[in-house]
């Protein structure tokens, strides 16, 4: 029995859990970073039941008008180029005055999550009928991976008894298995990056991502795809105030809200961006959402940002690393920790003052979160690296997700601590907490996994 054939048996078909609903949409920005991205695939249906198939996604739109400029799609075989539209709700065409408004008026797809059951003729302030996309719940489902709920109460459940009473090897070959599975999702996530936007690109907005964990994934994935790694590359010294400046963090004046000795550099980034910002920056409405309080001063979105700005420098050597053939972790892991910078290591934002001691710009721990997420799945993917290296990898302590997960599934951390020492059985857990404790409303009563785990051998 494998792990993806337990859930095969559990949930298709019908649904096992009562009172499931559908999944809330997620904020219109997370929709436009998804689409972009490339996580629904390329090819569609419209409303009309045409063929579509997105050869460019274009570029975002910087000012007022479509989510998207310079796309090429094709209808029915036939090519079309121009903005694209991209709208939670069916309705918010009409709604938001696109009918009338001329920006819109080449628009060649609208992109809508919900249509309310109800048809919507979208048209331009010519009365031209734009073709229209319904991205279905399912496909939402798959690009988001989100379980029904964000969490479950942290308390043992029904599956410890038969946990504790299988084999050690049994329990191993359990969390291998489900941990193959994760590593596959997302190396599945990774190539639709890179089908759209290329390797680096790909290697690019995962490595924002990790940069911004989880209160900042977000908006820095927004900050590679506004400013992709392509652009910045034209744009020689300049590429680091073209990011800062993109991320909004610039401003004509932020030198003198500075300490003296931070000056020269606040007034140098400045004086770069403001010859590239009318290529890269965003009108009030399109900003990117920076998290900056409940944020250790370490990890704050500025800090993120210099450490991307460091890594475009030494793009070649990084690549290099983290597409290694085969893959190793130890000299990736060497390589971040070194990442030098003339003003970051010892500075936690643009403002403050500097800090006596190094900070890490890039450190093991996020190391090992970038390698665990996204290049350790692919590795494996393209047979780059083996399981029982990827087995081998070990993370000093458990976060507090994997620690929720050990008490529900093991009774307690200190029963779990065998399954929370290497990275591959902290994904598993997730992995089994996500599929089956997240997708529980009932408090682990109807959960079919206890039953299931009887028969895994």
């Amino acid at each position: 029995m494998t792990y993806e054939f337990l859930l095969e048996s559990v949930w298709h078909p019908p649904l096992c859990f009562a009172e499931t609903s559908a999944t809330p949409l997620p904020s219109e920005l997370e929709l436009q970073a998804l689409w972009f991205a490339g996580a629904f695939g390329r090819d569609f249906r419209t409303t009309c039941g045409k063929s579509v198939r997105i050869i460019q996604f274009g570029e975002w739109n910087r000012g007022a008008g479509p989510d998207f400029i310079r796309t090429a799609v094709e209808i029915d075989g036939e090519p079309h180029g121009g903005p694209l539209e991209l709208d939670p709700d069916a309705a918010a065409w009409e709604a938001h005055g696109h009918a009338v408004n001329p920006a819109f008026r080449d628009v060649v797809l609208h992109v809508v999550f919900q249509s309310l059951n109800r048809g919507h003729f979208t048209r331009t302030c010519e009365h031209r009928e734009v073709p229209q996309v319904l991205i279905s719940e399912m496909q939402l489902a798959d690009a988001l991976n989100r379980p029904q709920r964000e969490v479950a109460i942290a308390h043992p459940g029904r599956c410890v008894y038969p946990l504790k009473h299988l084999s050690t090897g049994a329990v191993s070959s359990l969390l291998d298995e489900a941990a193959v599975y994760r590593a596959n999702l997302k190396a599945a996530r990774w190539l639709k990056t890179e089908d759209v936007h290329g390797r680096d690109a790909a290697l690019f907005q995962a490595t924002a991502e990790t940069l911004g964990y989880r209160g900042n994934a977000l908006a820095m994935r927004l900050l590679a795809q506004r400013a992709p790694l392509a652009l910045l590359k034209t744009e020689g010294d300049a590429a680091e105030a073209v990011l800062f400046g993109t991320a909004g963090f610039l401003s004509p004046d932020l030198h003198e809200q500075a300490p003296p000795e931070t000056r020269e550099y606040l007034r140098g980034l400045w004086d770069a961006w403001w010859k590239s910002r009318a290529r890269f920056e965003a009108d009030g409405h399109r900003a990117i959402p920076w998290k900056t309080h409940g944020q250790r001063p370490a990890n704050h979105p500025h800090r993120r940002v210099g450490a991307l700005a460091s890594l475009v420098s030494v793009w070649p050597q990084y690549r290099r690393l983290a597409l290694a053939k085969p893959f190793a972790f130890k000299p990736l892991a060497d390589f971040l920790h070194q990442l030098g910078h003339p003003f970051w290591p010892h500075h936690h934002t643009l403002t403050s003052v500097a800090s006596p001691t190094r900070i890490s710009l890039f450190g093991r721990s996020q190391a090992l979160e970038l390698a665990a997420n996204h290049l350790v799945p692919l590795a494996l993917h393209e047979q780059r690296v083996t399981f029982p290296a990827y087995r081998k990898l070990r993370h000093s302590a458990a976060n507090d997700k994997v620690r929720r997960c050990a008490i529900r599934l093991f009774g307690s951390s200190k029963a779990a601590e065998p399954w929370t020492r290497r990275i591959c059985h902290q994904q598993a857990l997730m992995q089994v907490y996500q599929d089956f404790c997240l997708e529980d409303f009932t408090d682990c009563n109807d959960c079919p996994f206890p039953e299931q785990l009887l028969q895994w051998k």
